[in-house]
């Protein structure tokens, strides 16, 4: 362990357990919010991760959020045990809000096995000595520190941009996977917008519709990374994006891809 007592996600990740269902009580943000799909994201991989063999780790999830979610309102947490095998387990995980299903995810736990390590050398889009710090209209922006280029003047927080946790978290694999889920909800929605519409609060209705994320390599939340979000599909009023996640190495930690609606 890090020494650290009970970090910022640990805290957010807090749950009273009942068997295999687990609940939690998110925080009040702001009045009117909806619950951060982050949030939500960590919370079920927890609550999955806990159900399987310490040994194996955080592969991939995949979720949908079906409606949104409130703060302040207890959600619990279903985890099926679809499979528990030698090398993988699979968990589906369903979040409930005052009796309504708000998430589903299903997510794969793998146990580490030596082998090739390959991935396209990458140069970041927008290098750490060329940005400036920057606060962004994000909830639970006090949990984090952000870099953009200093002229992205921008109210949002809009990859690429370099990020890290201001606390130090647990050195826990779970644990930190979870930060991982929770960070990667930040930014893909402003990048799947019709490129005709202007940024700016009111613009439209957008909201995330169903989140990827598959975990590479080991992630340090408190470290700078680079977060890259490109668009791949504008349509049917919804937009794809596809995400990598790089650490200082140049290392890709992550891949991300989220479908967002956009109602303009």
């Amino acid at each position: 362990m890090t020494g650290v007592k009970s970090s910022w996600i640990a805290q957010l990740l807090r749950y009273e357990r009942r068997g295999d269902t687990f609940v939690t009580h998110p925080r009040q943000v702001a009045p009117g919010q909806r619950l951060f799909g982050g949030l939500i994201a960590a919370q079920s991989l927890a609550a999955a991760g806990a159900t399987v063999d310490p040994g194996k780790l955080p592969q991939s999830l995949h979720l949908y959020f079906v409606r949104g979610g409130r703060y302040d309102v207890d959600v619990e947490l279903h985890v099926e045990r679809t499979r528990d095998g030698r090398s993988f387990d699979t968990r589906r995980v369903t979040a409930v809000q005052q009796d309504a299903v708000i998430m589903e995810m299903i997510a794969s736990f793998h146990v580490p096995e030596p082998g090739a390590e390959e991935y396209p050398p990458h140069r970041p889009t927008v290098e750490f000595d060329d940005t400036a710090a920057r606060e962004p209209d994000l909830e639970f922006a006090d949990l984090f520190e952000l870099r953009t280029r200093p002229d992205d003047d921008r109210p949002f927080a809009i990859p690429p941009f370099w990020i890290r946790a201001r606390g130090e978290v647990e050195d826990d694999p779970l644990l930190r996977a979870c930060a991982l889920a929770f960070m990667s909800d930040i930014g893909p929605v402003p990048v799947a917008h019709p490129s005709g519409v202007p940024l700016r609060p009111g613009a439209g209705q957008a909201a995330s519709l169903d989140h990827s994320v598959w975990f590479h390599r080991p992630f340090v939340p408190h470290d700078w990374n680079c977060y890259e979000v490109h668009p791949l599909n504008v349509g049917d009023s919804r937009g794809l994006v596809h995400g990598s996640l790089y650490d200082r190495a140049g290392t890709l930690i992550a891949t991300t891809t989220q479908e967002a609606l956009w109602r303009v």
